[in-house]
């Protein structure tokens, strides 16, 4: 208690030397830049004055593109950057010369360093939704080539770089402007994060793109690949410059791999100089562990500094999997372990024992009806042991113990996900109520994302909602699934125990249409300090948790 109140005490007298030096645009600074993810927060501070407005405008324009049905309007101020000869194209095509020319008190376009191509191909179909009540995509392509040249121009520093590769207009879109990438290496020469998903073909754009990012990127500390639907042969190809890539990093902290079917040299590469000294952190989602089992304690006890692994639905986690993991030196943790098969259930449970005290996530996945034995066992097992659980995907509970685990977790557990499989959700209906029944009267006071995908009548709903009128909730999703209610009725109930008493801050509700479609309605919750998403931009993956 001392030492804190010493350290206290230091702090304090730092920060007031601070003030009294001068040094008050400093601590604002700091101050500022932990609200970086809290947007209401950062409109808030831009109205204070001049210094809280120049602080956090580069904050609320990091990530211009996070959520493109609400950020989309950001188009329109990065356009009255372009030159005039790109401004008179896209006035031959429609855009009005107003939305194009307008005073600018900031250089937006330099603030960028959150990029996701897939983002804004969507941003701009709502921008051109509500400005032109179309699609069009050569105005797209020319919308989307413009927003690079702006940002290239300004001197944009990418930090995060995610890349979607795909068939269809976005892959072409992409595809097509790689060249201003590569002829300005500026951009993305300093990207901390890399990420890369591809479904397509790879074209020799996007090979002299991979073949850039190895020898021109080598900053990058966090590394993330999906490119399971590329041909094997494209597979085989990509890997051998994903291989280049990982092996030129001289600051790799995480690399998470993802439906990788040939991951053994990819996973042998990290045994490399620079890897084995910065590697704190691995990510498995959906992998199939037999082919590296052979090599899996080896690398782990080459690398002088892991200290986590995730385990996202993997496969082949039996007996010479978990043997491997406990029999690795260094000081590993299992921080998420979220299973849709329980092959060996005695070896999991030895799993879970030697990490007991450091597992934060778990999860069963769409399961119902299969291992349910063995799934009781290790519930129990979790119950009795893993007091550090923050989030957890329970699939569908069809036991009442699961009340009692968040109950008896509320100072820890803050994500919960309840979700039915989609194609069998009749098998649930009989259930939903007695979860709708149970689980309102178990929630902490405060969560920070609850999402609730499950078959219900609108009376069910209206039981967990009054029973859970204490509970804020930051982020709450609510999808009906295969069931028919009255939206009339619906949207009410939504307005009497979410609106009325501002019970979330985030909302996204689905029952066979998005809430977000319904304007007025948004607005009305708008309002009530009550931002609506669309479903799919505030539901959180497991990867995207972990």
């Amino acid at each position: 208690m001392k030492a804190n109140s010493h350290f206290l005490y230091r702090q304090s007298d730092m920060a007031c030397s601070k003030i009294f030096s001068g040094n008050l645009p400093e601590l604002l600074y700091e101050i500022i830049q932990n609200f970086r993810k809290d947007l209401s927060t950062l409109y808030s501070c831009i109205l204070v004055n001049r210094l809280w407005c120049r602080l956090a405008i580069p904050l609320l324009w990091e990530d211009p593109f996070s959520v493109p049905a609400h950020h989309y309007r950001c188009i329109a101020t990065y356009l009255c950057f372009l030159n005039e000869d790109n401004k008179a194209k896209l006035i031959e095509y429609g855009i009005s010369n107003n939305v194009l020319s307008s005073n600018t008190l900031f250089n937006y376009p330099s603030f960028i360093k959150n990029l996701d191509t897939n983002k804004i191909r969507r941003s701009i179909i709502y921008w051109m939704r509500a400005l032109l009540d179309i699609t069009d995509d050569m105005i797209g392509y020319l919308v989307y080539r413009s927003l690079f040249e702006v940002f290239i121009e300004n001197e944009g520093n990418l930090h995060t770089f995610e890349i979607v590769i795909s068939k269809g207009k976005n892959c072409k879109n992409f595809n097509d402007n790689i060249d201003l990438i590569l002829q300005n290496p500026n951009l993305t020469c300093n990207i901390r994060n890399l990420v890369i998903f591809c479904d397509a073909f790879l074209s020799q754009n996007i090979i002299s793109l991979l073949e850039f990012l190895y020898s021109n990127c080598n900053s990058i500390s966090s590394m993330f690949f999906n490119f399971t639907k590329c041909s094997i042969n494209d597979i085989t190809l990509f890997k051998n410059y994903i291989l280049q890539i990982i092996i030129s990093q001289h600051n790799l902290k995480q690399i998470s791999f993802e439906l990788d079917p040939i991951l053994y040299k990819t996973f042998l590469s990290l045994k490399n100089y620079n890897c084995s000294n910065t590697l704190n952190t691995i990510i498995f989602c959906y992998i199939d562990f037999t082919n590296i089992l052979g090599v899996l304690q080896e690398v782990f006890n080459q690398l002088n500094v892991l200290e986590s692994i995730h385990i996202c639905y993997c496969r082949s986690l039996n007996f010479d999997f978990v043997q491997q993991i406990i029999k690795v030196i260094k000081p590993l943790k299992l921080k998420s372990l979220f299973l849709d098969e329980i092959l060996h259930i005695q070896s999991l449970l030895l799993l879970l024992q030697k990490f007991c005290e450091c597992l934060e996530n778990f999860g069963f996945g769409f399961t119902y009806g299969k291992y349910d034995k063995q799934k009781q066992q290790l519930f129990e097992f979790i119950m009795r042991y893993c007091k550090n659980i923050k989030y957890f995907d329970f699939g569908f509970p069809n036991y009442k113990d699961i009340y009692l685990f968040i109950k008896n977790n509320q100072n820890t557990i803050n994500y919960i996900t309840i979700e039915v499989n989609l194609y069998e959700d009749t098998i649930y209906k009989g259930l939903s109520l007695t979860v709708l029944q149970n689980l309102g009267q178990v929630l902490p006071s405060k969560l920070e994302y609850l999402c609730l995908s499950l078959p219900f009548i609108i009376s069910d709903l209206e039981i967990f909602l009054k029973n859970s009128q204490n509970t804020f909730i930051k982020k709450l999703l609510i999808k009906n699934m295969g069931v028919y209610n009255d939206k009339k009725l619906f949207i009410n109930c939504m307005k009497e125990y979410i609106m009325k008493p501002k019970r979330v801050k985030y909302l996204a509700i689905f029952d066979g249409l998005d809430l977000f479609w319904f304007k007025t309605v948004v607005n009305e919750f708008k309002l009530h300090n009550i931002i609506v998403h669309e479903y799919c931009d505030l539901y959180i993956t497991v990867y995207d948790f972990v």
